[in-house]
């Protein structure tokens, strides 16, 4: 995985659906800084400690946010309110990006359900630790 595949994918989009994933991208990695990018069935994909915990697609007339796991959506479900969703996408317009509070919500479930054990869920590399 590398961070040129995501590159690679973005070019190929057309405006405003660049920028607006572009958006979103930057904002995974303020909030997961340590995440490998790459892609994963066909898409922009960002892992922690081997998981795929987040990712996104381009789409004809909308984009989707995917966190690669079907129990994130039901365990947010007052925020998710005005997009749609299914079991593995959550559906937003080409050239409104999600808002980092929901984005940083939805990329802290994903973690903390990849890493139960985990003590901070936002440590991208499990070094982290309340006790530290």
């Amino acid at each position: 995985m590398s961070s040129a595949e995501v590159d690679a994918y973005l070019a190929d989009v057309e405006e405003p659906k660049r920028s607006t994933l572009e958006c979103l991208r930057r904002t995974i990695l303020e909030v997961l800084p340590d995440a490998e990018q790459g892609i994963s069935y066909g898409v922009p994909a960002f892992r922690v400690g081997g998981k795929v915990v987040a990712g996104f697609a381009a789409f004809t007339n909308h984009l989707s946010y995917l966190p690669h796991s079907g129990s994130v959506f039901p365990a947010l479900r007052d925020e998710l309110g005005p997009y749609r969703t299914s079991a593995g996408a959550l559906q937003f317009p080409i050239d409104t990006p999600l808002p980092r509070p929901l984005v940083e919500h939805l990329v802290r479930v994903r973690v903390a359900q990849a890493f139960p054990d985990q003590k901070d869920p936002g440590a991208a590399d499990g070094s982290r630790r309340e006790d530290q």
